[in-house]
């Protein structure tokens, strides 16, 4: 069925309905909901996807909305109360130990984001993945390339990142209405300078609110990691049967020469990042 087609079906006009007539009733009971008490802040093609997922199955969660609710970034200027639509009523959480988040790997990056949280939820539990940078950046532009937003070669993108992303963040900052497209698309370099991004989120919220997670001890071994995640927040132990992985990409591997001068250019950040948290990630092996 062509998109016309599909646009004029039944089942479509149906299902449109539906998603408009649940929205508007999320908007009338808005005041009726709970906000999270926990938020997966990233990063990016980290693995939060998956870990969200499978909170989600956890009996004492219950999901929002949807897992990306971007309201601290992208939709802050339509207050918290839109906010609050996107989680469930509080007649649903039926239990003291019952919890309800989101994940929105964008928040990591973006400069205000943790002074606005901790305006609007000083006690918000905070989980943190954090993956190679080099491997990161390469899935982002994979990802990117597959969706067509992005048109250069990896080389070439990763070259001209800094002028693409000229005063993006001066401007961000100035106008919280300013379009953040080019910032969290063209960011392959930016959003793997982790230091940088932590030492903002700590200087709004104390160590122990915010659990950081390496992803690739994720990847390789999540019923070891997943533990940890539930002891933070609080959650029972609980066994997932089955650790499904989301969002798994395959590609091409990168460059030789490339990969180097990635290395290279992470090097000092890495190194940085490893003595600010007392911790060797282990990026540097090859």
């Amino acid at each position: 069925m062509d998109a016309m087609k599909k646009k004029n079906s039944i089942s479509y006009i149906k299902r449109r309905i539906t998603l408009r007539m649940a929205k508007h009733y999320r908007e009338l009971t808005s005041k009726d909901r709970v906000l999270p008490n926990f938020i997966i802040i990233g990063v990016q093609k980290g693995g939060t996807t998956s870990l969200f997922r499978y909170l989600t199955k956890h009996p004492d969660v219950i999901p929002g909305y949807k897992k990306e609710v971007k309201f601290f970034d992208g939709n802050y200027q339509n207050g918290i109360d839109w906010y609050r639509y996107n989680f469930p009523l509080i007649k649903e959480m039926d239990t003291p130990h019952t919890q309800t988040g989101e994940a929105s790997p964008s928040y990591v990056i973006h400069p205000l984001v943790p002074q606005r949280i901790k305006e609007s939820l000083p006690n918000i539990k905070l989980i943190l993945l954090l993956r190679n940078p080099i491997a990161r950046a390469y899935s982002q532009y994979q990802g990117n390339r597959r969706k067509g937003s992005e048109v250069l070669s990896f080389q070439e993108a990763i070259e001209q990142e800094e002028s693409r992303l000229k005063g993006q963040r001066e401007n961000i900052i100035a106008d919280q209405k300013y379009p953040m497209y080019n910032y969290l698309t063209f960011s392959y370099l930016t959003r793997g300078i982790y230091i940088e991004q932590l030492k903002n989120w700590f200087a709004s919220f104390p160590r122990e609110q915010i659990l950081v997670l390496r992803s690739e001890d994720f990847f390789e071994n999540p019923p070891n990691v997943f533990p940890l995640v539930l002891n933070f927040l609080g959650l029972a132990d609980w066994n997932l049967d089955e650790f499904e992985i989301y969002n798994y990409g395959r590609y091409e591997r990168m460059d030789s020469k490339t990969e180097e001068k990635l290395r290279a250019f992470f090097y000092p950040y890495n190194q940085e990042l490893y003595e600010y948290l007392g911790r060797n990630f282990g990026w540097e092996n090859p």
